[in-house]
Order: C-alpha cells, then sequence, then structure tokens
C-alpha cells in the first residue's frame, strides 16, 4: 500500500512521511492565515515527498514561511537547506546545534559506547549546510499556528528539542523517543550522551498533551501522554 501524503492529526497539524509510511516524518502546522511552518525536513532527498506532502493538504512551498529542526542530523535536517532554498523560509534550531546545522557535521556519537566513538571518527553523516537564523531556547514559545512550545530535551544532541503545539496539544518528540514496534529510546549510537537523553525525557511525561507525534514512527493518539509516562516510569 502507497504511503499518504500527508496525515491529519490536528486541525492544522499534518505529519508527512518522507520515507516509508512512518519511517522518517517532517510536520506541517498551518496558520490562519494559510502559512505554513514545517518541522525537520528529512534525508537530503526527502524535500520532494515534503513537496508531495504539502500538495496534499493544498499548500505549495511558498506558503512556508518557517523552518523549525528539532535537531542536526541528517536525517532531520539533511532536506533543510534544499527546502529553504525552495521556500525562501528562515531556518530555526536550538542554540547548541545551530553550529552543527551550518556546518552540515552533526554532532559526535556518545563517547561512552564503542559504535559511537567509532561513528564519530567516519566522515559519514554530512549533510548540506544550512544557515540558522534563529537560536531556539527552552521555553520559547513560537508563534506558530497559535503557539509552538520549545521543550529543550538534550542528549540525541545537545540542542534537541521537542516540540508542543500548545492549541492542539500535539507533541512532535523529535527523536528523544521513537515509536517504532513500541514506545522506546533512540538508538545509543547516534546519541551525544544517552544518559542525558533518559534524563531529559522527564519533561515529555510532564508536558501536556493528546497527541504524541514521532520523527520515527507513527503518532499515538489513544492516550499519549499516559504511554509516554508508563514507558518513561519503566527507568525508574
Amino acid at each position: 500500500m502507497a504511503s499518504p501524503a500527508a496525515v491529519a492529526l490536528a486541525p492544522g497539524v499534518w505529519r508527512i512521511p518522507t520515507l516509508g509510511r512512518s519511517m522518517i516524518n517532517s510536520y506541517a502546522l498551518v496558520d490562519d492565515d494559510g502559512s505554513v511552518t514545517l518541522v525537520d525536513c528529512g534525508v537530503t532527498r526527502a524535500p520532494a515527498r515534503i513537496v508531495r506532502g504539502l500538495a496534499a493538504i493544498g499548500k505549495q512551498p511558498a506558503d512556508v514561511t518557517r523552518i523549525v529542526l528539532t535537531h542536526a542530523h541528517p536525517d532531520h535536517a539533511g532536506g533543510a537547506a534544499e527546502m529553504a532554498r525552495r521556500t525562501g523560509a528562515p531556518v530555526a534550531a536550538h542554540a547548541a546545534d545551530a553550529p552543527y546545522a551550518e556546518s552540515g557535521r552533526p554532532p559526535a556519537g556518545d563517547p561512552t559506547g564503542t559504535a559511537g566513538r567509532l561513528l564519530s571518527r567516519l566522515a559519514g553523516g554530512r549533510f548540506p549546510a544550512v544557515e540558522v537564523s534563529q537560536p531556539l531556547a527552552d521555553g520559547d514559545l513560537l508563534d506558530v499556528a497559535g503557539g509552538l512550545r520549545v521543550l529543550h530535551t538534550p542528549g540525541h544532541s545537545p540542542g534537541h528539542v521537542s516540540l508542543l503545539h500548545e492549541p492542539t496539544r500535539v507533541l512532535v518528540t523529535g527523536d528523544a523517543l521513537f515509536n517504532v514496534a513500541g514506545i522506546r529510546w533512540p538508538v545509543r549510537a547516534f546519541c551525544s550522551d544517552f544518559r542525558l537523553t533518559q534524563r531529559s525525557a522527564h519533561v515529555l511525561g510532564e508536558a501536556d498533551y493528546d497527541v504524541a507525534a514521532f520523527t520515527h514512527g507513527p503518532e499515538i493518539t489513544d492516550r499519549a501522554r499516559e504511554q509516554v509516562r508508563g514507558f518513561l516510569a519503566r527507568l525508574t
């Protein structure tokens, strides 16, 4: 079965699959004036799928007025330079990840694991560099479709953020958590500090939302906060 071009999560909030049905997702938030904010841009070849997703909701690249990155990894920021070029939209990312986005090189992997140390030595993982014109900080409320709250959840990368769309109560976790065959932690080797990833995830249990949306995996719409809190409780 073909992957849908876009999936509605709430009024004005859409998931755009950029690889498979939900293997890597971007998100589109539509404001009252019709403008669109994109959250994450997938891998380098993802822009074509993003444009197809925009068309499915009656939008085009010219409607995109802002791009927000949850973090500077190639499966989130890989398509950002091309989408910025196509849309003319400025890019926002947490201040701690902005240098990585602008260099096109992700932060080093967790040095406590052999795989993370190896990945840090490899030249792979590069992606097209993109200028970050808006550095983000924890607690920022972006003027996006009624209010998009920035939740700093470091560990997967130094400046990793999750995003809470307060009007519709949709939480975009980024890579703080995956939903692949159930809620799970991101792959340790690709985290800058895996233990910090686990410690900072408590923020997702304390936030108030009805829908949990993931970059990797489908959304959870039934008792989303309770399911996330139940997963986090296993850590303690």
